[in-house]
């Protein structure tokens, strides 16, 4: 297992730097500075400012200099939405807001989805089934800004009985996480009935049959254990994507989150906080894949880590 962990250290620290690198060249490679929007900025005014905070180097430079600063702890400061705030008392600010949407929405979309497919795996052919199969394929079909501005416009415009900004009140959470976890949900009762369908045909449910075992039994207790491999394997980057809020759903709702930000950040080309919010954003989805391996060991113990098709 030490081994294990530590060759999966080496790759997730080659696949962050990676990650970083590609991010700082293509933020780079957009024309023009992000100085050029203030008004007012004599060509002077900019290049001192450029200067400032390092960006008047060679590229290959910056990035070697802002790599040694983050490896040292450092995601240096906002350039332009927080001027010389740090970068990490930022995503400190912003990330537990995120959280809080994120892991609400996370935990209904598992809890429903799951037994959700059991339900249509058990139920296969009935009518109840295709109801589920017509249900999750749109959820899954439909983009969730749509999902958010449709119930934006029902109940916080027409019928008036949800906040529709900010985070003040338990009300304010139910739009954004129903609309950040729908489809997930959906995706995930998909795939749950997948490996459902898939697992009873395999001879250990043969065999729990021909010991007289009720079919509620084996699906839920038997088939259900080897069927959410898949869906842990799914569940572990949906938790790094779902507990940063969701872009657009933070934008849609004014959710004052790390996701809302980071758009923001884009838009005012405020490089200290793209930079910092991508690299901190992948090595949270690195640890979650890393964590997906080792409940891959406790739902199924014959999974031999390290080994094989790791």
């Amino acid at each position: 297992m030490i081994k294990y962990c530590a060759k999966r250290l080496v790759v997730a620290a080659a696949t962050v730097l990676l990650i970083a690198t590609i991010t700082f060249l293509l933020m780079n490679a957009v024309p023009g500075s992000p100085f050029l929007s203030e008004r007012g900025q004599s060509p002077q005014v900019i290049a001192k400012l450029e200067a400032k905070y390092g960006m008047d180097k060679p590229l290959i430079i910056q990035l070697k200099n802002y790599l040694v600063s983050f490896a040292q702890g450092d995601m240096g400061v906002s350039i332009k939405m927080q001027k010389n705030r740090e970068v990490s008392g930022i995503i400190a600010e912003k990330f537990p807001v995120s959280v809080r949407v994120g892991v609400i929405a996370l935990i209904w979309a598992v809890i429903v989805g799951i037994p959700l497919g059991c339900l249509a795996a058990y139920n296969r052919g009935k009518w109840i089934d295709s109801l589920l199969r017509i249900v999750t394929t749109a959820g899954v079909a439909v983009p969730g800004f749509v999902i958010a501005t449709v119930l934006l416009v029902i109940f916080g415009v027409v019928l008036k009985v949800l906040p529709t900004t900010g985070l003040d009140s338990w009300k304010n959470y139910i739009m954004p996480c129903f609309s950040l976890g729908f489809y997930p949900m959906c995706y995930t009762a998909k795939l749950t009935r997948s490996s459902m369908l898939d697992a009873i045909n395999q001879d250990y449910i043969r065999t729990a049959r021909a010991k007289g075992l009720s079919t509620s039994k084996i699906i839920f207790k038997h088939a259900l254990r080897n069927s959410l491999i898949p869906v842990v394997t799914y569940i572990g980057p949906l938790t790094a994507y779902v507990i940063t809020g969701g872009f657009v759903v933070e934008t849609v709702f004014s959710i004052p989150g790390l996701g809302k930000y980071f758009v923001q950040s884009i838009m005012n080309k405020d490089y200290p906080i793209i930079m910092g919010t991508t690299i901190f954003l992948s090595i949270l989805l690195v640890f979650m894949m890393f964590v997906v391996d080792i409940v891959y060991k406790l739902i199924d113990p014959r999974i031999q880590l390290g080994k094989g098709g790791e």
